[in-house]
């Protein structure tokens, strides 16, 4: 399963990520891991929570964001629930393509490994395309 918050820069979808950080923290029965393109949640999720800061591997790239989640996976398959905050700034990309791609490809991991993935993405909710639109 991936669900997509999509809006405006101020629209509230970091604050929103975390209420869900929050909620299956206290819900689920598996690890929980939020990826961040910069140390800006560490006070603001649960310490239960494994935050990864992105930026620290100075990867860049939806190709290397995908082998880092394989290399998560592979080093825990106690996960259940990945969190990625701002996708096109931790990408450096903007491409609705490339998004889509990332996306289906998240889908597909998903089903496969039994993982739910929740991302953010700063764009216009009335300018995505219908590929990304069937996530929101």
């Amino acid at each position: 399963m991936v669900k997509v918050i999509m809006g405006l820069k101020g629209d509230g979808k970091t604050k929103r990520l975390i209420e869900l950080v929050d909620k299956a923290n206290s819900e689920e029965h598996g690890d929980i891991v939020c990826i961040e393109k910069d140390a800006n949640l560490t006070y603001s999720i649960p310490h239960s929570v494994r935050l990864v800061t992105f930026s620290e591997y100075k990867l860049t790239g939806y190709k290397f964001l995908k082998g880092f989640i394989c290399g998560l996976r592979a080093g825990n398959y106690d996960i259940t629930h990945i969190f990625i905050d701002s996708l096109f700034k931790m990408a450096g990309n903007e491409s609705d393509n490339e998004a889509e791609e990332f996306l289906d490809w998240c889908d597909s991991f998903s089903e496969r490994e039994g993982i739910k993935f929740t991302i953010t993405m700063s764009s216009s909710p009335e300018l995505a395309t219908a590929g990304i639109r069937k996530y929101l």
